[in-house]
């Protein structure tokens, strides 16, 4: 490997474990200075269908109600981003970005009134996209990620139901579908399953390589085409 190849690399392994990492780091570093600094972030939530409540589209993701509620968040959505920026880097920024804010607009225009805070409306997201991106692209290592999340957090997927008074699931329900939209979007970018040539359309079969009756192969090309091994 040559040395750009080898910067190239580590700039990509950089960049997939670098955001993830700082943005997860971001989340505690907030909610340590609300509690030694006895400050109270949930005003600046999401507060549906009014003009106040519109900041908390770019805001709430970062306010939590509790360690609890952190640490539930902050896990599934390390492993989910370091996921999207290692198979979908090109476009990881703007799902990421465009996604939040899309998730953030429908749970101000369809949750209750009450402040909707807390990162699990990108998890969500982030599960929604790679889930769905997986089963259109019919990529098994992103259901498989998807699926590891599941069996780690198995009841997440029941969340984007109205089970609890406390949580949010509009705001569970919104990136779903927001990452659902974008897995559609997207379907044509990022990685592609691997395709063997003879599963190609244009694939012609090697017509001076033949099977005996025994089903031993058959080299029919000269021998001065043949090559010692």
């Amino acid at each position: 490997m040559s040395l750009q190849e080898e910067n190239k690399q580590f700039k990509f392994t950089l960049i997939t474990i670098a955001v993830p990492l700082y943005t997860v780091l971001s989340l505690w570093l907030i909610y340590w200075f609300e509690v030694n600094f006895e400050y109270n972030f949930t005003k600046y939530g999401v507060y549906p269908r009014t003009v106040n409540g519109l900041k908390g589209i770019f805001l709430s993701p970062f306010i939590h109600s509790g360690v609890r509620h952190l640490f539930n968040n902050s896990v599934p959505l390390f492993v989910l981003m370091t996921s999207l920026f290692y198979f979908y880097r090109p476009v990881a920024f703007k799902i990421l970005i465009f996604g939040t804010i899309l998730s953030g607009i429908l749970t101000w225009l369809i949750a209750r009134d009450a402040y909707h805070i807390g990162a699990s409306g990108i998890v969500y997201l982030l599960f929604s996209f790679i889930f769905f991106s997986g089963i259109i692209r019919s990529y098994s290592r992103l259901i498989a990620v998807s699926l590891m999340v599941i069996f780690l957090y198995g009841s997440m997927i029941w969340f984007i139901f109205p089970f609890k008074e406390e949580i949010s699931w509009e705001g569970h329900l919104s990136g779903f579908l927001i990452g659902l939209m974008f897995a559609i979007i997207y379907r044509k970018r990022g990685p592609k399953k691997a395709m063997y040539n003879w599963e190609s359309d244009d694939y012609i079969e090697e017509s001076d390589i033949l099977l005996d009756e025994d089903g031993n192969f058959i080299d029919l090309r000269s021998e001065d085409e043949n090559l010692e091994l």
